[in-house]
C-alpha cells in the first residue's frame, strides 16, 4: 500500500470519528469542563473580595482593580495571539497549554503575601485564560454546522453560570473552611487536570470540516487582514460592541454580588456564596435557551436577524428587574428578581458567540472569537468591576453601606446602551453574512 493510499485511509477514518455524533458531544463535554474550570478560577475571586480586603487593608476601588483590569487588560490584549497561534497550529494544544497556565496561576495567588503580590498572580490567571475560548469556539465550529452550532455554543457557555456557581460555592464555604488562601490552591489544581484530558483525548478536525471539506485547503490570511476584514463588518462591530457593554454590567455584578449580599443583607461568605451559586445555576437556563430560541427562531422565522434582535430584547427586559434587585430591601423580593435578572442577563452567550463564528471565514474563526472577547472584555471587565468599585467609595460618605448597592444600580443603567447596538447591529447582518460566505468560497479556491 503506497504513501498516498495510507494517507486517504487516514482521513477518511479520522472523519468517521469526527462525524460520530457520540463523538462531537464527547469533545464539547471535554471543552465545556475545559471552560467550567476556567470560569471557576476566575470568579473564585468575587466571594473571596471580602476577606482579601480585610486582610490587606484594601478599599473598594483596589478590589475592582484586582477583580477588573488586572484580569481584563491581559485576558483581552493576549487574546488574539492565542487566537493567531490557534488558527496557523493545534487549537487543542494550545487550549492544553493554556488550561495549565490559568490553573497554575490560580494557585499561585494563595501564596500571596502582599496585595501587589496577588496583583501580579492574577494577571498570571489572565494572560493564561486568554488561550482558553478561541480555540475551543474554533473546535466546535468545525465539529457542528451552523444550524447545529448556536445550540452547541449555548452548552459550552454554560461554563460560564455553572464555573460561576461552583467559583461560587466552593469559595464561599472553602473561606469557611480553610481560609481564602488554601481556597484559591484548590480550586487552581484541577486546571492541570483537564490540561491533560484536552490533550490526550481531543483531535483536531480540519479546518471548515462541518462546512465542507473544500475548505480545509484555505490558508489562515495575515492578522492585519483577519481583523480588517471582521472589523469592517458593520453588525459585528455593533455585536462586540453590544457584547462589551452588557459585559459591564455583568461583570460588576461578578465582581461585588456577593458584596453587595455580605454588606446590604448581613450573609456570611458561605451564604453569599451559596445565593449566588443558585443565581449562576438559574442563569445556566438562560445560557442554554439564549442560543435555543435563537436557532429555532431564525430557523422558523427564515431570519437570523433573531441572533441579534433576541439578547437585545432580553438586556432591555432585564432592567427593572436589575433595580428590584439592588433596591429593595426584602430579601422576599431580591431573590426572585435576582432569578429573573441572571436569565435574562445570560441569554447572550450562545446567539453573540455563534454570530462571531458566523461572520468570520473558516480561518478566522479563532481570531473573530478573541476580537469579540478582546472587545468585551476589556470594555466590560476592565470598567464594570473599577467603575463600580469607584462610585462605592465616592458614595460611601453619603450613604454608608449602601454605597456599593447604589453603584451597582447606576451601572446596571448601561444596559439600555447595550440593547440599542444589538438592535443597530441586526440592520446589517443579513448582508454581512452573505459577504462572508462569499469570501469564505473565495478562500476555499484561492
Amino acid at each position: 500500500m503506497d504513501k498516498a493510499t495510507q494517507a486517504a485511509g487516514a482521513v477518511e477514518s479520522a472523519g468517521t470519528v469526527l462525524d460520530a455524533r457520540w463523538y462531537q458531544s464527547y469533545v464539547l463535554a471535554v471543552l465545556f469542563l475545559a471552560y467550567v474550570i476556567n470560569v471557576m478560577d476566575r470568579g473564585v475571586l468575587g466571594i473571596l473580595l471580602e476577606p482579601i480586603r480585610l486582610a490587606f487593608h484594601a478599599s473598594d476601588t483596589q478590589l475592582g482593580l484586582l477583580g477588573g483590569p488586572a484580569f481584563a487588560i491581559f485576558y483581552s490584549v493576549l487574546g488574539i495571539p492565542f487566537a493567531l497561534w490557534a488558527d496557523r497550529s493545534s487549537r487543542r494544544n494550545v487550549l492544553a497549554i493554556a488550561a495549565a497556565l490559568w490553573g497554575a496561576m490560580t494557585a499561585l495567588c494563595g501564596l500571596a503575601l502582599s496585595f501587589g503580590a496577588l496583583l501580579l498572580a492574577r494577571v498570571g490567571t489572565g494572560v493564561g485564560e486568554a488561550g482558553g475560548s478561541p480555540p475551543s469556539h474554533a473546535l466546535i465550529s468545525d465539529y457542528f454546522p451552523i444550524e447545529r452550532r448556536a445550540s452547541a455554543l449555548s452548552v459550552y457557555a454554560l461554563g460560564i453560570p455553572i464555573g460561576t456557581m461552583l467559583g461560587s460555592f466552593l469559595g464561599g464555604w472553602g473561606n469557611e473552611l480553610y481560609g481564602w488562601r488554601m481556597t484559591f490552591i484548590l480550586v487552581g489544581l484541577p486546571g492541570l487536570a483537564v490540561a491533560l484530558l484536552v490533550r490526550f483525548t481531543v483531535k483536531e478536525p480540519p479546518r471548515g470540516y462541518a462546512d465542507g471539506a473544500a475548505a480545509t485547503r484555505a490558508a489562515a490570511p495575515p492578522a492585519l487582514e483577519a481583523l480588517r476584514f471582521l472589523w469592517a463588518r458593520a453588525s459585528f462591530r455593533h455585536l462586540c460592541l453590544a457584547a462589551a457593554l452588557h459585559s459591564v454590567v455583568w461583570y460588576a455584578g461578578t465582581a461585588f454580588n456577593a458584596v453587595f449580599f455580605i454588606r446590604s443583607h448581613h450573609m456570611t461568605t458561605g451564604e453569599a456564596g451559596s445565593w449566588i451559586a443558585l443565581y449562576a445555576a438559574i442563569g445556566g437556563v438562560g445560557t442554554f435557551f439564549g442560543g435555543y430560541f435563537a436557532d429555532r427562531l431564525s430557523v422558523r422565522r427564515r431570519d437570523r436577524r433573531w441572533y441579534l434582535w433576541l439578547p437585545g430584547y432580553a438586556t432591555l427586559v432585564m432592567v427593572p428587574f436589575q433595580f428590584l434587585s439592588y433596591l429593595a430591601s426584602s430579601l422576599w423580593v431580591v431573590m426572585p428578581a435576582f432569578c429573573v435578572m441572571m436569565t435574562l442577563a445570560s441569554f447572550f452567550f450562545g446567539p453573540s458567540f455563534a454570530m462571531t463564528q458566523a461572520l468570520a471565514t473558516f480561518r478566522m474563526r479563532a481570531v473573530a472569537t478573541s476580537l469579540l472577547l478582546f472587545v468585551q472584555t476589556l470594555i466590560g471587565l476592565g470598567l464594570g468591576p473599577l467603575v463600580t468599585g469607584i462610585l462605592s467609595d465616592r458614595l460611601r460618605p453619603l450613604v454608608g453601606l449602601d454605597a456599593l448597592r447604589d453603584g451597582l444600580v447606576l451601572v446596571g443603567l448601561v444596559n439600555l446602551w447595550a440593547a440599542a447596538h444589538y438592535f443597530r447591529g441586526a440592520r446589517f447582518l443579513r448582508g454581512d453574512l452573505e459577504y462572508t460566505q462569499s469570501a469564505s468560497r473565495a478562500y476555499s479556491t484561492a
